[in-house]
């Protein structure tokens, strides 16, 4: 695949006269045609094609919350999530699998340095999974913790060297120790177990483990990664890493329903301006409900990138003044973010009704788009019910009941 903007000097990846954001968008756009060629194979094999990969990689987008001193590129979170958007209109399945595998990039940069030095110091391309629900048993051992267990939905697993588990460090007192825990390849093996409705390609299967050993510096505190003072943090001081774990991962999760959106509108409009009834020989598109239609999908599609490019350039100006931000800021945007895929998915649930039965048949585009933002839907971090509580209760004199801000 041609990119206009292929990485070729891992030193210094993308530099040149024009912005680096618009390098990485315009190799996104130019791979829309043949993810969209390759949404079959990915869909039979139940994981992104080897060729997807490659073409991430040499497009810079796993590298774009990498730290620089790797060969990173540390973009603001708006580039890398309007990357994502522009994926997702193509193909949901790599747009999720690059939002959430891309992102833990940004993680990683929160680790002990030598944990960092273990993955990337001889291999700066290495990619990282994850399944953060605490499934899994961790004991405490000399110098560090032995993990077992299974851990299921990690997403892009098949083409990652590392893998982030979830899990609770045994505490004496005081609230549970939530962990993450670094595992390489070696350590775990896959259970090819994803057979879905939804998100088809993205290779979300489990990960098995017995009694693997992870030291000490291989883990993150969760509490740390919230408060803004990892280790990494005194290492990587762009503002980039000065945001708080759960706002950023969270978006990673929910922006990939906006591309969806995006590109249910934009296969919808493409259809319905050439349709003509079989029945009346009417134009479809003078139809008052179709023309309705797409006014509230384009509103509601600006609404969902207004709010997060907003929230993200309030967010990394806090960062760069190196101030904390208020919890209920936190809590609104955590908000933010629960409810946008319930948002997209009513966009797209209005536009595959008005496709008719066209959209039913499995080779649609609606039909995917229909069910891949359901499958987003689905994601725990995506659930409306819990953050709008929270941040009911926190202005109706309450306090913050959600840890995951």
């Amino acid at each position: 695949m041609s990119l206009p903007f292929p990485v070729t000097d891992a030193a210094d990846p993308l530099a040149g006269a024009i912005d680096v954001r618009e390098k990485l968008l315009a190799n996104a756009r130019a791979l829309q045609e043949v993810l969209r060629s390759r949404i079959d194979e990915a869909e039979a094999v139940r994981s992104l094609p080897s060729e997807t990969i490659a073409d991430f990689e040499r497009a810079g987008f796993w590298r774009m919350l990498q730290p620089k001193r790797f060969g990173g590129l540390e973009v603001h979170p708006n580039t890398f999530f309007d990357v994502q958007m522009t994926i997702a209109e193509a193909c949901s399945s790599s747009a999720w699998v690059l939002g959430v595998v891309a992102v833990h990039a940004w993680q990683l940069a929160l680790f002990d340095d030598k944990a960092q030095q273990e993955v990337w110091a001889e291999s700066p391309g290495a990619r990282v999974s994850s399944s953060y629900a605490p499934t899994g048993k961790v004991t405490r051992v000399e110098g560090g913790f032995e993990i077992s267990g299974r851990w299921s939905f990690s997403s892009g697993c098949d083409h990652c060297d590392w893998v982030f588990l979830g899990g609770f460090a045994p505490v004496d007192e005081g609230p549970p120790d939530m962990r993450t825990f670094l595992v390489p390849r070696s350590d775990y093996v896959i259970d090819d177990n994803w057979h879905t409705i939804a998100l088809k390609g993205t290779g979300s299967k489990d990960v098995v483990i017995e009694k693997a050993f992870v030291p000490e510096h291989r883990t993150h505190k969760m509490s740390d990664g919230f408060r803004c003072v990892s280790p990494g943090n005194a290492l990587n001081e762009a503002p980039l890493y000065g945001i708080p774990f759960g706002q950023i991962f969270t978006r990673s999760v929910s922006t990939t329903s906006i591309g969806i959106a995006r590109g249910a509108l934009a296969f919808y409009k493409s259809v319905t301006a050439t349709k003509v009834g079989a029945a009346d020989g009417n134009r479809a598109a003078q139809d008052p409900t179709a023309q309705m239609a797409c006014a509230r999908a384009a509103s509601a599609i600006d609404a969902a990138e207004l709010v997060l490019h907003r929230n993200f350039d309030v967010m990394m100006d806090y960062a760069a003044r190196g101030e904390r931000i208020p919890v209920e800021q936190r809590v609104a945007w955590r908000w933010d973010s629960a409810q946008v895929v319930t948002h997209m998915a009513s966009v797209v649930d209005e536009l595959f009704t008005l496709c008719g039965a066209r959209a039913l048949f499995t080779n649609s585009p609606m039909h995917r788009f229909f069910c891949d933002v359901h499958g987003a839907r689905a994601h725990y971090a995506n659930r409306p019910d819990a953050s709008g509580r929270n941040y009911g209760n926190l202005q109706l004199g309450g306090r913050t009941r959600d840890f995951f801000i």
